[in-house]
C-alpha cells in the first residue's frame, strides 16, 4: 500500500454563491482518498486505502464510488448509529465556511483500529482529526517513509498541548495560514511559520494560502507557489483534504529523504488537482478528472508559475 488515509467520512449539506445541495459525500478520507486514488491510478502506485467510522444510513452508492476509484475500503467500520453530518455555508470570497450545525453521531465515539495489513503504509496521511485520536494512530501505525498531519483551528482553541505534542511527531505538517498565525501567536507570516517548525523540532512545514497558493518551509529552502486561477469557484470544502491527498500519493513514488526538488513536485500536482474539487459541489469533479484535463491543466499550471 502507498497512502493510508485516516480521517472522517461525512454527509455535508452546504449552501454558497453558487447555489446549494444537501447531503453531499465529503469528509477529509473522502476528498483525501479520491484525489490520492486518482493519482495512484495515473502514475500505476500499489494502492490506497482510507479508514474511518459510518453509520448504517451510509449508502451503499457511496461505497461503490470509493470501490470505483479502487479505494481500498476494508478498513472503514460501519457502525450502529448516524454518520457524521455537516451542515455550512460560504460567502463573499469562500474564504472560510460558516458552520450552522455539526452531528457527530458515530465520529464521535471513533476509535480507529488499524489492520494489521494496514500498518505500514508507504505514506500515512493523518488527516484532520482530534490530535489524541491522530495520536491514537501514529502509535499504531508504522509508515515506510513519511507520515503528512493536518489539523485546524478547533483543535488549536480546545486541545492545544495535545496537538503540539502530536506534530512533533509526524515528517511534515500542513496548515493553513491563519492557523499558523493563531498557533504562534504572530501576525508576520513568515515569523509565524518559523515559529511552529521550531514547534515541531524541525521537518516540513506546508501552509496553505487559499487563492494566494502555498508557502512550503523545507530545510533546503523555502517554497512560493500561486494557486491555479480559475473563476468557477462553486464549493471550496475539501480542497485542503484533496491537495493532501495528491502531495501524499506524489510522496509515495521515492524512497529516502524527502528532497526540495520532489516537494515542489508534489505541491505542483497538489495544487491543480485542488483546483478541480473547487469547481462542483461535493466530490463530483474530484471523482470525474480525466486524464487528458488533468495533464491539459498541469502543463498551464507549470507554465504560469515559471516551472517547465
Amino acid at each position: 500500500m502507498d497512502v493510508l488515509v485516516v480521517g472522517s467520512l461525512a454527509y455535508d449539506t452546504l449552501e454558497t454563491p453558487a447555489g446549494s445541495s444537501e447531503d453531499e459525500l465529503g469528509g477529509s478520507a473522502s476528498y483525501g482518498g479520491f484525489s490520492a486514488a486518482f493519482h495512484n491510478k495515473k502514475n500505476h502506485g500499489n494502492g490506497i486505502s482510507i479508514l474511518g467510522v459510518v453509520g448504517k444510513d451510509f449508502k451503499q452508492e457511496h461505497l461503490d464510488w470509493y470501490e470505483n476509484s479502487e479505494i481500498d475500503i476494508s478498513g472503514i467500520e460501519i457502525v450502529e448509529g448516524n454518520t457524521f453530518r455537516w451542515i455550512g455555508s460560504y460567502h463573499g470570497n469562500m474564504a472560510e465556511a460558516v458552520t450552522h450545525d455539526t452531528q457527530l453521531n458515530v465520529f464521535e465515539s471513533f476509535e480507529p483500529k488499524i489492520p494489521q495489513s494496514h500498518t505500514n503504509p508507504k505514506i500515512l496521511m493523518c488527516a484532520n482529526l482530534l490530535p489524541s485520536i491522530q495520536s491514537t494512530v501514529l502509535d499504531q501505525v508504522t509508515p515506510r517513509r513519511l507520515t503528512v498531519l493536518d489539523s485546524m483551528n478547533l483543535w488549536i482553541n480546545i486541545a492545544l498541548d495535545e496537538l503540539l505534542e502530536v506534530i512533533k511527531r509526524v515528517e511534515v505538517l500542513i496548515l493553513n495560514d491563519g492557523e499558523v498565525r493563531m498557533l504562534s501567536d504572530e501576525d508576520n507570516l513568515m515569523k509565524a511559520s518559523k515559529k511552529v517548525l521550531s514547534m515541531k523540532n524541525g521537518g516540513i512545514l506546508i501552509v496553505k494560502r487559499g487563492e494566494h497558493g502555498v508557502i512550503a518551509f523545507h530545510p533546503e529552502g523555502i517554497v512560493s507557489m500561486p494557486a491555479y486561477p480559475t473563476n468557477n469557484l462553486v464549493d471550496p470544502t475539501g480542497c485542503g483534504d484533496t491537495f493532501a491527498g495528491a502531495l501524499c500519493q506524489h510522496l509515495s513514488k521515492r524512497e529516502g529523504a524527502l528532497s526540495r526538488g520532489e516537494l515542489i513536485e508534489a505541491l505542483t500536482h497538489a495544487t491543480v488537482t485542488a483546483s478541480f474539487t473547487i469547481e462542483d459541489f461535493g466530490t463530483s469533479k474530484l471523482r470525474n478528472i480525466t486524464e487528458e484535463r488533468y495533464d491539459s491543466r498541469y502543463q498551464d499550471y507549470k507554465f504560469i508559475s515559471n516551472l517547465r
